[in-house]
C-alpha cells in the first residue's frame, strides 16, 4: 500500500467516525481531503462521495448535497448512480412544515446562571434525627393457636406427593 492509499484510508475512516458521532462539520473537512486523494470515478471514490453527501445534508449545505448528488447520477459504477437518484429525490423533495406544539424548545444556558454553582450546602448547626433501635417482640406472647393449618396443609402436601410417588 502506497502513502497516498494510507492517507485515504485515514482520512475516510476519520470522516466515516465523525459522522456517526456527530461531528459533521469535521466530518466533512476529513472527507472533502479524501475524495481529493482517490479516483472519483472509481467505486471507492463513489463511495467516499455518497457519504460526503450525508455529511453535506446534516451540517445543513443542502445545496453542496444536490450538486454532488446530482454528478453522481452518471457515475461510471450502476450501484452509485441508482442510490445517487434515490438519495436526490429525497434532497429535492419539498420540506413540510411542522405545528409549533409538535416541537420540543431546549432552553439556553446563559453564561451568568452557568457560571453559578448549583450545590447545596449543608447546615451544620442542624439536629440529627434521634437513632431509631429496633424493637423486638416477646415470642411468647404470640398467640400460635391458629397454627393448626399449616400442619394440616403440610399433611395434605406430604399425602399428596406420596400418591404421586405411589402410582408411578
Amino acid at each position: 500500500m502506497d502513502a497516498q492509499t494510507k492517507e485515504f484510508k485515514l482520512k475516510y475512516d476519520i470522516g466515516r467516525q465523525l459522522l456517526e458521532k456527530g461531528q459533521y462539520r469535521l466530518s466533512v473537512q476529513s472527507l472533502e481531503e479524501a475524495t481529493q486523494l482517490v479516483n472519483p470515478n472509481s467505486r471507492l471514490g463513489g463511495d467516499v462521495q455518497m457519504i460526503l453527501v450525508t455529511a453535506y445534508q446534516a451540517v445543513g449545505r443542502l445545496e453542496d448535497a444536490i450538486n454532488l448528488c446530482q454528478n453522481l447520477t452518471v457515475h461510471p459504477h450502476v450501484d452509485i448512480r441508482k442510490q445517487s437518484q434515490r438519495i436526490l429525490y429525497i434532497l429535492k423533495a419539498p420540506q413540510l412544515k411542522r405545528p409549533e406544539e409538535w416541537m420540543t424548545k431546549i432552553p439556553t444556558i446563559d453564561t451568568k446562571e452557568a457560571a453559578k454553582p448549583k450545590y447545596i450546602t449543608s447546615n451544620p448547626t442542624a439536629k440529627l434525627p434521634e437513632k431509631s433501635y429496633l424493637t423486638t417482640e416477646d415470642l411468647s406472647q404470640i398467640d400460635t393457636r391458629d397454627n393448626y393449618f399449616i400442619w394440616f396443609a403440610l399433611g395434605l402436601i406430604v399425602l399428596i406427593l406420596s400418591g404421586l410417588v405411589w402410582f408411578n
